[in-house]
Order: structure tokens, then C-alpha cells, then sequence
């Protein structure tokens, strides 16, 4: 089936077709919900603000000029949402927080949760045994963590870009953490 594009599926929906708007909406919910994150900074207010997006796309892709780009548009929309929802955010002056007699209850109650040296270097060794324990795995079980890991892929996901059975990603995966288990144990 070859892809339709952007001005394809909104005439399509405008006509009726309420699965081009589901199709338009699943090609920019992670693109959106990811421009909004790096506005917010909060994965919650991020998951409010992206689904408020759509839901403005929604109620104004009739007055969608058609001439212009449709991503140009939803991510302005995106933008705009990202700063109303900024503005509105109020923040809390630590003034609030003094009682009648000037005393701060933050201050006694607040508790400092850095890492201490010797946690700092406790946890650096951890992460050294623990990359030396990576490096020791075969590529393809490192590539299974990775994908998992680092890129956030589902087993299902991974097994579909590699072009291998779940099963046998599954048991790559199960496999790669009983070899860095015994790596690492071997190394204390």
C-alpha cells in the first residue's frame, strides 16, 4: 500500500473518514509528545499537553489552511500549548512556607540527597564492572540489551527491526542477563 501523506488523510477525514485522523494522529503522537517533554520537562504534564494538542487539532483541522504544511501546523499548535500550559504553571514562593514567627518549615525539614564520596565512587566502580560485563557479551546479545535499553524498543520492536523471531529475541535477552549476572558476580 503505497503512503499517503498529510493533506491525503486530512481530505480523506474531512470527508468523513474517521481512520485517517487515527493514522495522522499515531504518525505525530511521539514526535509531538517529545517536542512538548523538552518545553515541560515532566513526563505527566507532557502526556496532558500532547493529548490537549490533538485535541485542538481536532476541533480546528477544518480551519486547516491546506496550502500550508500540516506538521508546520500541529507543532505550532504543539508550541502554543507548551507556553499557555508554562504561563498558567504557578510556582510557590518559598516565603509561603514561614510561619508567624519567620521560621521556614522547609528549611528543618528539607534533607539533602547527593551522594556522598564514597557512594560517588562506589557507584562509578559499579558502572566500570558493570560496562566491563557488557563488553565481555556477544554482539548480539549486547545489540538485544541495547535496543532494549538504550532505545526504549519493545522485544517485539526489536525483533521486528532485526528481522528475527520474538522467541529468539526473548531468549537472547533472557541469555544476556544470566551471562552479565555471572560476570558480575565473577568479578567480586
Amino acid at each position: 500500500m503505497p503512503e499517503i501523506n498529510d493533506d491525503q488523510l486530512i481530505k480523506k477525514y474531512l470527508k468523513g473518514d474517521e481512520k485517517s485522523l487515527e493514522i495522522l494522529i499515531q504518525q505525530y503522537l511521539k514526535p509531538v509528545y517529545h517536542f512538548v517533554y523538552h518545553y515541560v520537562n515532566s513526563v505527566s504534564d507532557a502526556e496532558d499537553i500532547t493529548q490537549e494538542v490533538f485535541v485542538r487539532m481536532w476541533k480546528n483541522i477544518r480551519k486547516f489552511d491546506r496550502q500550508k504544511k500540516f506538521k508546520t501546523w500541529l507543532f505550532s499548535i504543539a508550541k502554543n500549548a507548551s507556553i499557555d500550559f508554562l504561563r498558567k504553571k504557578k510556582t510557590l514562593p518559598f516565603s509561603n512556607f514561614e510561619n508567624e514567627a519567620g521560621d521556614n518549615i522547609l528549611i528543618d525539614t528539607l534533607k539533602d540527597d547527593s551522594l556522598l564520596p564514597d557512594e560517588i565512587l562506589e557507584q562509578k566502580n559499579a558502572t566500570r564492572s558493570l560496562f566491563s560485563a557488557i563488553k565481555k557479551l556477544s554482539p548480539k546479545y549486547r545489540l538485544v540489551l541495547s535496543r532494549h535499553y538504550n532505545d526504549d524498543l519493545t522485544f517485539r520492536e526489536i525483533a521486528q527491526s532485526l528481522n528475527e523471531p520474538l522467541h529468539t529475541i526473548k531468549s537472547r535477552y533472557r541469555r544476556a542477563l544470566i551471562s552479565l549476572k555471572k560476570f558480575l558476580i565473577e568479578s567480586i
